[in-house]
Formats: C-alpha cells, sequence, structure tokens
C-alpha cells in the first residue's frame, strides 16, 4: 500500500486497549454473563438471534438481575432472526426492567423478509468493557452436555474501542424505531476506562445503505497488505467479484493463502455452492480446509502474524450490501501471531485438507452438477436480495 493509504488507515485505530480472543461456547457465554453481572449502570446487547432456550434463559436471567440493581439495561433484537422468541419471554424481560426492542424491517412474515437484517452481535458494559463476534444466544452456540458448540470467536476488549462499541450501541437502539416517543433515550455519561495496556483496535462496520463499508475494506487492505501469509475462517464463504481479484493478485505476488471452511455446515445448498467455488480456488494455488469437529460458523481472518480481524461478517455479498455487520480489527503482533498458532493447531488437527487430486477424485459428475446448481441458485437469490440495496446508493 502507498504512504499515504497506510497513514489514512492507522488513524483509524484507537490505541489504549485491553483485549482478548474469546472462544464459542462455555467460555464466551461464561464471560458474558460474567460481564453483565459485574456492569454497574448500562448495558448494550445487540444480537442477531436470542432463541428461548437454556441458553437464551440463562443470558435473560443475567439481564434482568442487572436491571433490579439499577443498571440500565437496552436489549436489541434483529427483527426477522429472533422472531420465534416468545411474547412471554419478552413480556418478563420488560416487566422486570429490561428495555426491549426489535430492529425492525420494513415487511416481514415467516417467509418473507424485506429491509436490513441487523447481523452484528456484541455487547458492552459501562462503555468500558466490550464483547463482539459472531455467536449468537442460542444452544447452538453454546457447550450443553454431549452437544459441542459450532466453532466460533468473539474479541473482549477493555478501553477506547469499547467506548466505541458503546456510541455504536446507542445510536442503533435510537435509530431501530421509527415513532418518536421510543426513541426516548437518557443513558448515563459515562468517561469510561482507559486501560495501561497498549493495543491498536478499530471497530469496523458494513451497512450499505448507511454507506458504510468498512470490513468489506479491511479485508482488501488485508490482500494488499499481506506479504507471506493469509488465513481465512469463513463460514458461508462465496466471495464477490472484488473480493475474489484481489485474493488472486495477492495470491500471484506469492502470499499463501488457506482457507478453513465448513466440513459440516447448517445449510446444506451453502455447503454445495462453496464447493463449487473449490475449482477457483484450486486455479489460484489457494489451500482449502474442512474442519470436521462441528459447524464451523466463524468469520476471522489474519496475516503475517500482524492482524487479526473478527466479527458477524461473513465473506458474501449479504454481508457485503445487505446487513448490518460489525467486526474488530486488532493490529497487534503478539495477538496476531496467538491467533494464527490457534488456526494452525485447528487446521493440522481438526480439518481434513482438501487437494485438487482427493476433491475430483471424490466427487462423481453428478455431485458437480448440483455443486454448481446450488451456486447458481445462491448468487440468484443474493442479486435479488441486494439489488434494492445496491439502488438505493
Amino acid at each position: 500500500m502507498s504512504r499515504k493509504r497506510i497513514a489514512r488507515s492507522l488513524s483509524t485505530y484507537t490505541h489504549h486497549n485491553k483485549v482478548r480472543i474469546v472462544h464459542g461456547g462455555r467460555e464466551f457465554f461464561a464471560l458474558l454473563v460474567h460481564m453483565i453481572d459485574e456492569a454497574k449502570s448500562l448495558i448494550h446487547l445487540q444480537t442477531y438471534i436470542f432463541e428461548d432456550d437454556e441458553t437464551g434463559g440463562m443470558v435473560a436471567d443475567a439481564l434482568i438481575r442487572a436491571a433490579k440493581r439499577n443498571v440500565q439495561v437496552y436489549l436489541l433484537l434483529d427483527g426477522y432472526a429472533s422472531q420465534e422468541l416468545a411474547k412471554p419471554f419478552i413480556a418478563r424481560l420488560k416487566q422486570d426492567g429490561v428495555h426491549f426492542r426489535w430492529f425492525a424491517p420494513l415487511i416481514k412474515s415467516r417467509l418473507f423478509y424485506l429491509g436490513r437484517r441487523m447481523h452484528h452481535k456484541f455487547l458492552v458494559t459501562d462503555a468500558s468493557y466490550g464483547l463482539a463476534g459472531g455467536i449468537n444466544i442460542s444452544d447452538r452456540y453454546n457447550d450443553l452436555g454431549d452437544n459441542k458448540a459450532w466453532l466460533d470467536w468473539a474479541l473482549y476488549t477493555e478501553g477506547e474501542a469499547a467506548a466505541k462499541l458503546n456510541v455504536i450501541g446507542e445510536r442503533m437502539w435510537v435509530k431501530s424505531s421509527w415513532t418518536k416517543a421510543a426513541t426516548r433515550y437518557s443513558p448515563p455519561r459515562l468517561p469510561g476506562i482507559i486501560p495501561a495496556e497498549e493495543c491498536m483496535v478499530r471497530v469496523r462496520r458494513n451497512d450499505w445503505v448507511r454507506r458504510k463499508n468498512h470490513i468489506s475494506a479491511s479485508y482488501m487492505e488485508m490482500f494488499r497488505s499481506a506479504a507471506d501469509h493469509i488465513t481465512l475462517l469463513s463460514s458461508y464463504f462465496l466471495p464477490g467479484k472484488i473480493f475474489r481479484k484481489q485474493m488472486a493478485l495477492a495470491s500471484k505476488r506469492g502470499v499463501a493463502i488457506r482457507v478453513i471452511l465448513a466440513g459440516v455446515s447448517d445449510v446444506k445448498v451453502a455447503r454445495l455452492a462453496e464447493q463449487y467455488m473449490y475449482r477457483w480456488m484450486f486455479r489460484n494455488n489457494i489451500e482449502i480446509y474442512e474442519y470436521r469437529e462441528t459447524v464451523l460458523h466463524g468469520k476471522l481472518a489474519t496475516y503475517d502474524g500482524k492482524w487479526v480481524t473478527v466479527g458477524s461478517y461473513n465473506v458474501n455479498n449479504i454481508s457485503a450490501y445487505a446487513s448490518i455487520e460489525l467486526n474488530m480489527d486488532v493490529l497487534n503482533d503478539p495477538f496476531a501471531l496467538d491467533v494464527q498458532q490457534q488456526l494452525d493447531e485447528i487446521a493440522s488437527k481438526h480439518c481434513t485438507r482438501i487437494t485438487r487430486e482427493n476433491f475430483y477424485s471424490h466427487t462423481p459428475y453428478l455431485k458437480r452438477v448440483q455443486q454448481q446448481a446450488a451456486y447458481l441458485t445462491i448468487r440468484f437469490l443474493f442479486f435479488l436480495f441486494t439489488f434494492y440495496f445496491k439502488q438505493e446508493k
């Protein structure tokens, strides 16, 4: 990248932060509940899926405990993905002091949706402590009994980046309502903590309607900046034309690119469509690994042991052009090296390497036709879903 572009990129980071990577499952939900229980004044929790199950009940109980000790608690859920949440469950939250609101689409039903989806997932407490990633509030994302959580990640942060998260939480809460009466919002003004540690962190968002494409830009920056290697861990991996072009250019100049994808997926048609993309990756010397332990739901990337992004952003056009997404970027060598080592272990111990030879030898002609049909179908659906938003730009 040019010096001017590098300087502009560096200016978007906050500096006074303390961070750590958090694994999905028991570790994530223990931390989430602990943060809620430790909150003194203010909580913003915003997520895509919140289910009335054991995990959802545990988180709801923590929110109610906070509200009862006079913490202002604001819960914002996506109006489409969380629409199965029972009315008595919501009523209990409201009766016990939790401020509840839907991020409502323009038109929705059980089978139809028009409008943006609020796909991000984050918690921020007291404008000082943040937790953001790709993990929804549901038993699927938790370790319960013999059921292993889906593979996913989040970033815990203290300091300036958490204060940025709090600002986003406030703005999303206010803008989520169409009625003036419902927009009344008077949270406490909190200074936020400034940790002694220095770590460069920035909050990145994609919201095409609001002219924000920060996360897409972060990925493009990664492809242009990487000198040695890139690792992407991605669910629902169907990159668009611009993403593929930059990825191919990085590979062409000698950057070793490894992609960790779902060997087990919750969306079978997406899995078939991803496999159709393998042909393109083989042509561009991109290594493919399939995670076999459980469903892969994470969205994470790193390069050269320097930089990491983690959040809600899937590498496809829905995240790029339609949904509201939130990622956290960390520019810090020790942190990035630690994440890289964890990904190396996942690839070596829990994945199957997919080569050109074993892919074609184990994929009969009819299966290849199904993969292409799935890819074309999903690309068409993505086009229909994102066309309206592109026209708005």
